[in-house]
């Protein structure tokens, strides 16, 4: 199957995936991007805009999993927004959606967090995360060993432990690169990221309703 892997980060939705596939990931940042060619060096990897990547591949592709940017529909903009700083939510997470529902002909799924205001359409929630598909994603229930709500969430210096624990959590060793705390809070754990790629290939997954109206 051939899987495009868009905003790819250090791969954490990727990670359990395994090598049957044809993988395509896209990633901006090119420190970000070392890192994933480290951890998956037969994926095909691309540099560059994954919004602009999709607009222009996406028929070259039977699977697409989407994690557009999420800062600025975090509910974190409610603690910015107090301090004064104001922004609008970037729109291309609503592009996205919005496209291959109508154009793409085969799965899809986009994920980002639970947002701070109601969403436009309703996603699937599971593991603090909002999911849209064309394909029904079974409900799924993580196994937590230690408390990743306020190691994401805490507002004070990350400690060692937090970083640690969340290594653990996701089963990474990626060194010590700038931002370690953030790059690894930012994964999809990576049991649900196979998961949905199950259920996507399921046979038996029964259609969802669409999102739209044909």
């Amino acid at each position: 199957m051939k899987i495009l892997n868009l905003y790819a980060g250090i791969g954490g939705n990727r990670k359990k995936w395994g090598e049957d596939h044809e993988i395509t990931s896209v990633e901006k940042k090119e420190d970000i991007a070392e890192i994933y060619k480290k951890l998956f060096p037969a994926d095909r990897l691309v540099i560059g805009d994954a919004h602009d990547y999709l607009l222009k591949n996406y028929d070259k592709f039977d699977f697409i999993w989407s994690s557009p940017p999420c800062p600025t529909h975090s509910r974190t903009n409610a603690f910015l927004n107090a301090q004064g700083i104001v922004r609008y939510p970037e729109m291309q997470l609503w592009q996205e959606i919005i496209f291959l529902q109508h154009w793409f002909k085969g799965k899809w799924v986009v994920e980002n967090v639970i947002s701070y205001y109601p969403p436009l359409w309703p996603p699937k929630v599971l593991d603090r995360h909002y999911f849209w598909s064309n394909f029904v994603i079974r409900g799924f229930e993580t196994s937590r060993n230690f408390n990743i709500a306020n190691a994401r969430a805490s507002t004070r210096r990350p400690s060692k432990d937090d970083i640690n624990n969340l290594e653990k959590y996701h089963g990474y060793d990626i060194g010590n690169p700038p931002n370690k705390r953030l790059l690894l809070r930012n994964c999809v754990y990576p049991p649900l990221g196979k998961h949905i790629l199950d259920c996507a290939t399921d046979s038996f997954t029964a259609p969802q309703l669409p999102l739209f109206p044909s």
